[in-house]
Order: structure tokens, then sequence, then C-alpha cells
């Protein structure tokens, strides 16, 4: 496992878990690598610089690329290759990915090139880890890569300012790498016979992306079983769906995992005690069919989360190096692991925030709450939360075009050479859109179910439930009267893509397990 301690994050390649990587999203460590892998880098690197020696010809090292792989090129031609191939593969378009995704994506490669297998010479990525530790920040634009070959022209943008190409962020600014290496002191390096391609190789790009994705998931659902917990509570619903007989009587993990949660969030309320002796049968199925739901949800996190740890800690460039100097070719590169794991959070992503937006439908509506029309005094002249839920309606929809699997198109590229690709990197981008939709729809039903809960005075919800409903009265007051809403919705949709609701079922989310 790697160690974060006094603001360093110490990479033991091969070892990173999810709680450090998801620590090193949200924060800004300087990079230290782990002096045990010393050994495996140079060996990795003799057996390059041997096969140079010995006039061998070795794709990858003394080649040329995809279908120009049976070209072999002169050895005075090596390290122009190598450039030749990052500047030529600098092909992104779009807007630039945020800072916090461009320094996973530095660690998760320099993980990749530290385990042996790479051919890197050990100095090449010590000037990887003094760029980074300089608080420069390659410009990586978000959009051009298929998810096979690996992540190629992502990572060229990532590898161009090493060589003093290209642009960076530096102390808030966007501006040429070469300005932004001399303001740091720091000098520009030549890639040498391998270099280049195994920077380029890899799904560090997709899977970073996923990661990030994951780990809002993560966040979107916690903050949904607290809104699911409230509004159980506001709209005076049953407890017996959650008893643990029924779950186990099925036997799925993420069913019976979820379910006692929801009876210690709701435990000591005043209000679920006072219907105890109500007529009401059974509640709809978007409060009682929550364990059921966001278990499946809950297994199908923990399935991705499984395939992106293992991605995360891998060695995914071409050709890998092997003790006793085997050069093999072969397809690590190619993200398919990481594109069906990024579809199956796209799932979750969708459902959580599905059954939310129905359980809001319950909270507006009189007919089915017992609470005011549109959960607001004198509605009417008030409209209250009723256009809030038309933007949760509408949230919803958009993500359930976009949970459309990524991972079932593919098209050729490379002259046919590459045929068959993952789309992992697009499938992973859009994680971020459909996790930012899904918070908002979690935001709202949060400001409706804790609007429920005051509307229940005297009666009073849980203490741990209070809890919740205190961090979001700390942000956003009762709505007493119609006002502009907007900016409600932003404060709490903040709060759950901060973790701020993550606390109660944390334990049996990936991140907090591993």
């Amino acid at each position: 496992m790697s160690h974060i301690s006094d603001n360093i994050f110490t990479i033991q390649p091969a070892e990173m878990s999810l709680s450090d990587l998801r620590r090193l999203y949200r924060a800004d460590y300087q990079i230290k690598l782990d002096k045990a892998a010393l050994p495996a880098i140079e060996r990795a690197r003799t057996t390059v610089e041997d096969i140079i020696a010995e006039g061998r010809t070795v794709y990858g090292i003394n080649t040329g690329f995809g279908l120009l792989a049976s070209t072999s090129i002169a050895d005075e031609k090596l390290e122009e290759l190598q450039s030749n191939l990052i500047l030529s593969h600098s092909t992104g378009v779009g807007k630039d990915l945020g800072d916090d995704v461009v320094r996973l994506i530095c660690v998760l490669k320099i993980s990749s090139l530290s385990q042996g297998h790479s051919g890197i010479r050990l100095s090449t990525i010590k000037a990887f880890i003094n760029f980074i530790n300089a608080g420069l920040v390659a410009c990586i634009p978000e959009k051009g890569s298929v998810g096979a070959s690996g992540d190629l022209a992502p990572l060229a943008h990532m590898t161009l300012p090493l060589m003093g190409e290209g642009y960076v962020r530096y102390e808030g600014k966007k501006i040429l790498a070469a300005d932004a290496l001399r303001q740091a002191g720091l000098e520009p390096i030549s890639l040498s016979a391998k270099e280049g391609l195994a920077f380029l190789n890899g799904t560090q790009v997709s899977t970073a992306l996923a990661l990030v994705g994951l780990f809002y998931t993560e966040d979107i659902f916690a903050a949904a079983v607290v809104a699911g917990a409230l509004s159980i509570d506001a709209l005076k619903g049953s407890r017996a769906p959650f008893d643990d007989r029924i779950h186990a009587a099925r036997r799925q993990p993420g069913q019976m995992a979820i379910a006692p949660k929801y009876l210690e969030l709701l435990k000591g309320s005043s209000i679920m005690k006072s219907h105890l002796d109500c007529d009401k049968v059974q509640d709809p199925y978007s409060l009682r069919c929550q364990p059921q739901v966001m278990g499946a949800c809950l297994d199908i996190i923990n399935n991705a989360a499984h395939t992106l740890r293992i991605e995360a800690n891998a060695t995914t460039d071409n050709p890998l190096i092997f003790v006793g100097g085997d050069v093999i070719s072969g397809g690590n590169f190619h993200a398919e692991p990481v594109a069906f794991a990024a579809d199956t959070l796209a799932l979750a992503i969708c459902e959580i925030a599905g059954i939310s937006e129905r359980r809001q439908a319950i909270l507006i509506d009189p007919k089915m709450s017992d609470l005011p029309a549109f959960l607001v005094k004198d509605s009417g002249v008030n409209s209250g939360f009723m256009i809030a839920q038309v933007t949760a309606a509408a949230l919803v929809s958009e993500n359930k075009t976009l949970a459309h699997p990524s991972s079932v198109d593919s098209i050729p590229t490379s002259a046919n050479q590459e045929d068959h690709v993952s789309m992992a990197t697009f499938g992973a981008r859009r994680l971020g859109d459909m996790a930012f939709n899904s918070a908002t729809v979690i935001a709202i039903e949060l400001l409706a179910a804790a609007q429920g809960i005051d509307l229940r005075a005297p009666e009073k919800t849980s203490e741990k439930l209070q809890k919740m409903h205190d961090k979001i009265r700390a942000k956003v007051t009762y709505y007493d009267k119609d006002r502009y809403f907007a900016p409600d919705i932003e404060a709490i949709t903040t709060l759950v893509m901060e973790g701020d609701f993550s606390a109660p079922v944390m334990d049996i989310l990936p991140s907090g397990k591993d």
C-alpha cells in the first residue's frame, strides 16, 4: 500500500489502495517513489541498452510503431524517434482535464513505469516526479482517445511538457511549458529508446477518469441513502421493509449490507413512533425497495472498484520487459476492463438518481405525502418545490441517454492495425457529467425531505438524521415562501459532491474498506 504522511504521497508501485487514491485526488500532495522500486527499474533499463548494444531489432525499442512496426530505426535516430512520437501523437482537442485528474493520471503512470516492465531510465522517472512536485500541471485536452493502444493522445500531451513542448498550468496560469520549466528551475529532458512509447501506451487516463467517477459515485450513493432515510421519515414510511430477515432470505450481498444502514439512520425517530399503529399497508416501491435497488447499485460499485483498483496498479504499456531479457509485445493497453467498469458505474449513477426523483414526486404530492402541496404553505401563491422536481426529472432523463454503454462501440484506427478499441476514455469521462446530474437530483431530495421533516414538527426525526438535517440547514434555510431557488440546490449539490453525507455508509463502500 502506498503511504501518505506529512503531505507526501509515497508511491509503492502495484500496491496503491483506493482510499489512498481517493485522498490523492482530493488533495495536492508531494510525490515520492519508494526506493524498493529502483532495482526493477534499472534491471529493465539494462535490458533495453543491451538490446541496442547487441544490434538486435525489437519492436518499441528500435522500430517504428503501429503499422510501421517492421521498420528498423538506426541507433543515431532513436532519440529523434521518441521525440517525433510524442509530437505527432499530441492531437487532443477540447477543454483541458482538471488539475486534480491530471495529477492522478501522473501518479498512475509513475506506478506503471516503476514496475520493471517498461525499460524507462530512473533519471526520466525522477524528472517526471520533480516536474509534478514543482507544481507544473500538463495541459491535457479531454478528447481524442479511443482507449486502445492506450490513451495515446492525452498521454502524449502529458509527456510533451517534460520535453519543453506544449502547455502547462503553473501558479494559476496556462503558459508555455518551456517558460514554466525555466521559471521552476527545471530542464527539459530528451527521451531515450523505448521511453516515448512507454509514456504513450497505457490506460492511465481512462483509469483516472473512471476512478474519479467511482469516487463521486460513492458519495452520491451515500447521500442518496441519507436522503432516502429522510424521505421515509418525512413521509411516515414503514421500517418493516428493512427487516434483516427479508434480505437474508434473498442473499444478495449489497442488499444485506445496505438495509441495516437505513434502520441505523431511522433509530429513535419520534416521527416514526407516531405512526406505528397507522393503517398503511405498503409504501410505494421508491421507499420500500430501497435496499433492493441500492443494494444492487452497491454490488455494481464494488465490482467496478475491484477492476479499477487492479488497473490502477497495473503495467499497461507495450512491449513489456521481463526478467531474463524477454521483450514481449501484447495488448495490455486495451482498456476494455476500464470501459466495462465505467459502463456499469453509469448504470448505478443513473438508477440512484432515478429512484430519488420518484421519492421527490411523492413528497410534493399532497395526496400521497399528507404534506402541503409542493412542500410549501400557502401553495398557489407559492409554487414551492414544483419546478425543483422538474429539474430532477430533466437530469434523470439526461442520464438515461448518457448511460448508453460506450464499450459496445468500436472503430478501427491506424490503417486497421488497431481494429478494435474500447472507447473507455469517453466512457469514463462521461461519468463526471452523470455524477453532477445525479448529485443535483440527490441534493433536491435532501432539500425536499428536510422540508418535509420540518413540516412534521413538533415531532422530530432521529438523532443521526437530525445531524444530516442540520448540515442542510447550515447552508439553506427553511423554505417558508418562494425565493430564488437555484443557489439552494447548488449549495447542497456541492455538499453531496464533496462527500459531506458519506460518513454513515462509508464503511461499506470500496474506498472505506480498502
